[in-house]
């Protein structure tokens, strides 16, 4: 990349200061939201939706509650001509939803559209010229004056044929490529608009700002916006609205700097869908609110259903990374990570805690429909204790102790590092089970009954070698007894140094689980037991830990 000499800046800042926009920290209410997936996010694939599939499209959008969603550019192809017809027709449109339709600001095109608007009873009729220097220079050829006088003429069309047509449709105008304009001229263009239209604020009309090409810094469009805000007239009667897309990759930022500096209104897509690098990200712009506690006015409180929609209709694919509705957006793997997680959600269910700060998920991921069990905490070789104990609480009401979970931990790293995958929670589990709490390669006890007439006395009977053997040895509690004729039998020299147990249910008819760690040549074995009764479980896990020193010191 040798010649970037060739580029320079295409856009114009305002002929004054604009930066109040900078003094505020966030958005404190929601835009009017108006979708335009079935326009810009159509013409964007490859093979445009059929007309069933932009039903089944709009659908999807009231469902979300859009109350605003333009439908098409009607006079541009059948196609669209067809589906707006098909919405009239099939009485699809509900009384509260107000359907958009483009429109160029020439003639034909506009009586046209009209035609097709013809049954519709909420419309916004939006129309447009390209006003930058770029276009007005190489494009059309026209003067600054030619120019809004375009404007104008399209302004002046749409209200004589909305008399005609007797209708009360809401006029919208975008001077195209407004980032790459004058901001002083376009809001000479716009006012000129205006004076046409003379909105009040029981009749108001949109003035759209497109960032048909994303050319700049987000905050020099936030600049641009608030100067517009500020320098139009009727702006009571106006709803400013912002049309950002995403060639620099800045779309969303300049959405959010855009409302800050006056824009009541925005047209986006989800997921960004829309030509070349797409358009603002509707999703991505709503969780930003929701995560700042601003209600978004939106409901995708069933995220993957929204997902799997879309891909369906538009054959793309949603980046795993995607914020707030990825595949792997609330995913922790490292180890580090899914322990904080894992404190902070037992901090959270420990203090009643309702406000949301757990650390590394912005916001609680079953506010989007996702799962804690199998969408946040994953699992691979980079994961660590915190995680892997957090896998077998959350879905097995295992609750091991702090110096088992890292002994596990280690475990599972071995497993997904052989194995080089992900592993499931049921994986995770079937780790347990071989590892600490099916341990039997060298003994088992299959019975165990205590005298306490004095003392604990424990009579064992143990399985070894294809033999059965009966073992008796005392001590001061009944695994103490159950140790010391364990370690009698085989010649062993260890001790005891962990013992926990708890419930795994709620009942009387619970299952108790046990943990117990035995400390050889200064290394400590763990071994785990279930059963319905505690003495028999703790005395399971006693032989699942023995097993796996005698395993590893043979």
């Amino acid at each position: 990349m040798k010649n970037c000499g060739k580029y320079i800046k295409q856009y114009t800042l305002p002929p004054v200061e604009c930066k109040k926009w900078a003094l505020k920290d966030s958005v404190e209410r929601a835009p009017v939201w108006c979708s335009v997936d079935l326009r810009d996010g159509n013409q964007s694939l490859i093979e445009p939706l059929s007309l069933e599939t932009k039903a089944e499209f709009f659908k999807l959008l009231l469902k979300i509650g859009f109350k605003e969603i333009e439908v098409g550019f009607p006079a541009a192809s059948q196609t669209e001509y067809d589906f707006l017809r098909k919405l009239v027709d099939e009485n699809l449109i509900p009384d509260d939803v107000t359907v958009q339709v483009l429109t160029q600001a020439r003639e034909h095109i506009i009586r046209k559209t009209f035609e097709a608007l013809k049954g519709v009873k909420n419309a916004v009729v939006h129309v447009y010229n390209s006003t930058s220097v770029a276009q007005r220079e190489q494009v059309f050829a026209k003067s600054k004056e030619q120019i809004k006088k375009i404007a104008v003429d399209g302004a002046k069309l749409l209200k004589k044929l909305s008399e005609e047509y007797g209708v009360n449709y809401r006029f919208e105008y975008s001077p195209e490529s407004f980032t790459g304009t004058e901001p002083d001229y376009a809001v000479e263009v716009i006012n000129a608009v205006l004076d046409v239209w003379q909105p009040t604020a029981e009749n108001k009309a949109i003035i759209n700002l497109p960032a048909t090409v994303e050319n700049a810094m987000p905050h020099v469009y936030a600049s641009q916006v608030e100067y517009v805000s500020e320098n139009i007239r009727y702006r009571d009667g106006v709803i400013l609205s912002l049309h950002p897309h995403n060639d620099r990759g800045c779309g969303v930022a300049a959405a959010e700097f855009g409302l800050l500096a006056g824009a009541d209104r925005i047209e986006g897509t989800l997921f960004g869908n829309g030509e070349r690098t797409g358009n603002v990200d509707v999703i991505t712009l709503a969780g930003n609110m929701y995560s700042q506690g601003v209600d978004p006015r939106l409901d995708f409180s069933d995220m993957p259903y929204v997902t799997a929609m879309y891909e369906k209709f538009t054959s793309m694919k949603v980046s795993p990374r995607h914020p707030y509705a990825g595949e792997l957006v609330f995913a922790a793997f490292s180890g580090s990570h899914q322990d904080a997680i894992a404190k902070g959600m037992a901090f959270r269910k420990n203090t009643g805690r309702s406000i949301w700060d757990v650390p590394y998920l912005p916001i609680d991921p079953a506010d989007v429909g996702r799962e804690y069990e199998t969408d946040v905490i994953r699992i691979n070789s980079q994961s660590g204790k915190g995680g892997v104990g957090y896998i077998l609480l959350s879905n097995y009401g295992i609750d091991l102790p702090a110096k088992f979970k890292e002994c596990m931990g280690y475990k599972v790293k071995e497993v997904s590092d052989l194995k080089h995958k992900e592993l499931k929670p049921a994986e995770v589990y079937a780790v347990f089970q071989e590892r600490f709490l099916n341990s039997r390669a060298n003994f088992e006890i299959e019975s165990c009954a205590f005298d306490r007439t004095d003392g604990i006395k424990a009579r064992l009977t143990l399985s070894a070698g294809g033999k059965n053997s009966t073992v008796t040895a005392e001590g001061n509690g009944t695994l103490d007894a159950v140790s010391n004729a364990v370690k009698e039998f085989f010649g062993l020299d260890y001790a005891v140094t962990g013992y926990e147990q708890h419930a795994l249910t709620d009942g009387s008819r619970s299952q108790a689980i046990s943990y117990v760690g035995v400390e050889s040549g200064g290394k400590t074995y763990w071994g785990a037991g279930i059963d319905d009764d505690i003495i028999k479980s703790s005395y399971k896990a006693l032989a699942s830990a023995v097993n796996n020193l005698m395993a590893e010191t043979k």
